[in-house]
């Protein structure tokens, strides 16, 4: 992920960031608030319900300093806007003189503002829920490969696996006596992943498309958060939304594909592509945590990172996975 690019000071406002300067920015682009001002629940950035004097309800997204440059932001809206024009069920920001993102006065943060819309997370998707995801991921893909979001990161073995690894092993997170067999771990399995994201098409995706950040509204799914949309293959975002490994995973997967396949051509190719990628959000997950640890919020939530038991699981779980992806890959029989 980026470095800090805007300094500490920066980042020490952002994790003392007040209603009254999150207000204060909001009015000074014509939105009359009234003064309610509700924090909802985000890690990465900080999000707001703001009540306008019409009545309504907005969300406003402060951006955490030097995560994403603007560049990199501008294209999370522009893929947003892209849907939208579609009439693909999305949240895209609210434009105000053209614009989507906005500055904090005196400070380098910057903001963005969204319509508000209700709803709940799925659980587990009936056979016609799955049918619309389906189409729906089509989709949103028919429109990510429209254009490319030329600033942000490419998913694959080194930007997700050995750029990971090297801020890990750089900044002391992992215990010496873990340390190895994490670091050996890693590179066995980019190494023997490397190859099936060869000749893969790469177009923009959702990237972080897990169930949390789906809503059902009576009219249609919403997918929601595209803060982590990346540049990536078709099935990132497929396997998120049918992630279970067992027999009624599969199934539930086969399913969204032949709905997936009504609207756009799905290469089956990439199915061997689960596995590397789910070991590539663990180690990322880790890496992430670890580039976060400064911010309170983080130490409250993941008390038990760093801890033995923590680094036991990860080196379990990465040993799972390099034993399913060399599984996977073994012709006899072809599983896929």
């Amino acid at each position: 992920m980026a470095d800090y690019v805007w300094g500490d000071s920066e980042t020490q406002f952002f994790y003392d960031l007040d209603p009254v300067t999150v207000l204060n920015s909001i009015d000074k682009l014509g939105f009359n608030t009234t003064g309610r001002c509700l924090t909802l629940n985000s890690m990465e950035n900080r999000v707001y319900e703001i009540e306008i004097d019409s009545g309504e309800f907005i969300v406003a997204k402060f951006y955490r300093p030097g995560r994403w440059s603007l560049d990199q932001i501008q294209d999370e809206h522009d893929f947003l806007l892209d849907l939208a024009q579609d009439e693909i069920p999305v949240i895209a920001p609210i434009e105000t003189e053209g614009k989507t993102l906005f500055k904090v006065d005196d400070h380098e943060l910057h903001f963005s503002l969204f319509p508000r819309k209700g709803g709940r997370a799925p659980e587990e998707m009936n056979e016609e829920q799955l049918q619309i995801m389906g189409r729906l991921l089509a989709r949103i893909h028919n429109v990510g490969e429209s254009r490319e979001a030329k600033h942000r990161i490419k998913i694959d073995t080194e930007s997700f696996g050995i750029s990971n690894l090297n801020f890990l092993l750089k900044n002391k997170f992992i215990p010496m006596h873990y340390e190895g067999q994490f670091e050996k771990l890693v590179r066995e399995i980019c190494e023997t992943s490397s190859d099936l994201f060869k000749d893969k098409k790469i177009i923009r995706v959702h990237g972080d498309c897990h169930k949390g950040n789906v809503i059902m509204r009576p009219e249609s799914p919403y997918f929601i958060d595209f803060d982590d949309m990346l540049m990536g293959p078709a099935i990132q975002d497929i396997w998120l939304v049918t992630p279970a490994i067992d027999q009624d995973g599969n199934m539930d997967r086969e399913i969204l594909l032949e709905a997936y396949q009504e609207m756009r051509e799905f290469n089956r190719a990439e199915l061997k592509l689960i596995e590397p990628l789910r070991s590539l959000r663990i180690i990322h997950f880790c890496a992430w945590i670890a580039k976060r640890w400064e911010d309170p919020a983080f130490k409250n939530a993941f008390p038990h990172f760093g801890t033995e038991e923590y680094w036991a699981n990860q080196v379990h779980d990465l040993t799972t996975q390099l034993h399913v992806i060399k599984t996977s890959l073994n012709p006899y029989p072809d599983y896929f």
